[in-house]
């Protein structure tokens, strides 16, 4: 594969066969991957696992997309398949964009200060409820994640998007921002293990069924008994 700088990558055109092939180009280092969109059809290629890591490290939301011998273009990330346990990129779908024109693009939403945070001191439970966000910008606007500092957060808090602050050029694409829940505070929780234990002892019995169950069917036999003693009396 041809050098990688910071912001570009190179890759080289594929043809689209079987998953036997595609297997095997894993299996080189390589990731296969497709770009599409613009003015341009729809163009497969395979691409060094190592420079794709470097580029979208360090390449930001725009990448110079260099498909063998064309020209440079830029392009944004549209979609990533992982691994579910390794983690690494399976294949990767990168989109044509124009810098003089706005696209949405997903990003991720980061809480800072929870640590700090007065109803997190005291115990409270800290949810992380929203962790990615739809926005609208120009490529070169758009940027690797939006932080929100929730450091002021008192127990029984509840931040919603409407509060979250995003960079200049940057809107949220959502229909209501108050109803978007980002993080909650909770109570901590009051009920200790022993208590629990000792409440479940209290519910089951040392057959393993509950208490309440086994009394009741022992006092359904003893019933049946004194009816059936009765029975033979007469």
């Amino acid at each position: 594969m041809a050098e990688n700088d910071s912001g570009s990558l190179d890759v080289q055109p594929r043809e689209v066969t079987n998953s036997r092939a595609t297997r095997r180009l894993r299996r080189e280092g390589l990731v296969p991957g497709i770009v599409y969109g613009g003015d341009g059809e729809p163009v497969p290629f395979a691409v060094d696992a190592r420079d794709l890591r470097l580029a979208l490290a360090h390449g930001g939301a725009v990448i110079d997309l260099k498909v063998g011998h064309e020209k440079a273009a830029p392009v944004v990330v549209k979609d990533q398949h992982k691994h579910p346990v390794k983690g690494n990129i399976l294949h990767l779908d990168l989109l044509r964009v124009r810098l003089d024109q706005a696209i949405q693009a997903t990003v991720i939403l980061e809480l800072t200060g929870a640590e700090d945070a007065p109803g997190a001191k005291e115990g409270g439970v800290l949810e992380h409820v929203t962790r990615e966000v739809v926005i609208e910008a120009l490529p070169n606007d758009i940027p690797d994640s939006i932080v929100h500092d929730v450091s002021g957060m008192e127990i029984n808090d509840t931040v919603t998007l409407a509060a979250v602050t995003v960079p200049d050029g940057v809107t949220l694409v959502v229909d209501d921002p108050e109803e978007t829940v980002v993080a909650t505070l909770t109570p901590p929780r009051l009920e200790t293990e022993d208590e629990g234990i000792e409440e479940e002892t209290e519910l089951v019995g040392e057959d393993g069924e509950p208490i309440a169950a086994a009394d009741a069917e022992a006092e359904g036999a003893t019933a049946g008994d004194a009816e059936g003693g009765d029975s033979e009396g007469e």
